[in-house]
């Protein structure tokens, strides 16, 4: 091979690492701009690949992660899963709708919620209007562990139309309740560890 040819070579093979470097490193810093995209999900992780943020359809929403592994659970919504720095589920957003083969709304409304750390919601702002329950309302809770919950406050609005603000102990009893029912009766209970009424204001 003579000297020329075999510059010809080293010069072909640098110039082939540059383009190829420049192509990985555009490829690393690219961004899309669009005015529609149509996917199933989509996955935002950090920079490592830890997982943050989940969007997806019912058919590839994901059960339960815990530090970016998953555990199967049922879901039959779709929506957003919130993680944590280490990737594992904090909340998330669900929402859903349906009618079964006989005809009744199934699994119909939406749920807002935050978990605390490696345990349950401890908010949820929540609304369900199917054939099994109506209610809306705003759930604050204790979970100490796990998937242990327990109710604390809730405000809203039941099945048969009344307003209530309950407050509960730490084993998850009713202590106090204020209700306003959907003709305007009005009260306001306290309650005995057992549930019995101790005292009642009455309009």
């Amino acid at each position: 091979m003579s000297k020329a040819n075999g510059f010809l070579s080293v010069y072909a093979g640098l110039l082939t690492v540059l383009l190829l470097g420049g192509l990985a490193y555009g490829a690393g810093k690219r961004a899309i701009t669009a005015d529609e995209i149509t996917v199933q999900r989509i996955n935002i992780v950090e920079p490592d690949g830890t997982p943050r943020l989940i969007i997806s359809n019912h058919a590839k929403l994901p059960g339960v992660l815990v530090h970016g592994k998953e555990k199967p659970l049922d879901r039959p919504q779709a929506g957003l899963i919130f993680l944590n720095d280490e990737g594992s589920e904090i909340g998330g957003l669900i929402f859903g709708g349906r009618k079964d083969k006989d005809g009744k709304v199934r699994d119909s409304g939406g749920s807002l919620s935050f978990d605390r750390y490696e345990a349950n919601q401890v908010v949820q702002l929540l609304g369900v209007d199917d054939s099994e329950d109506r209610f809306a309302g705003l759930a604050i809770s204790d979970s100490p562990s796990g998937n242990d919950v327990r109710r604390r406050i809730w405000l809203g609005r039941g099945d048969d139309g009344e307003a209530s603000l309950a407050l509960l102990d730490g084993t998850g009893n009713k202590r106090i309740v204020m209700k306003v029912a959907e003709n305007g009766e009005s009260s306001i209970s306290v309650l005995d560890a057992t549930g019995k009424t101790v005292k009642e204001l009455l309009p």
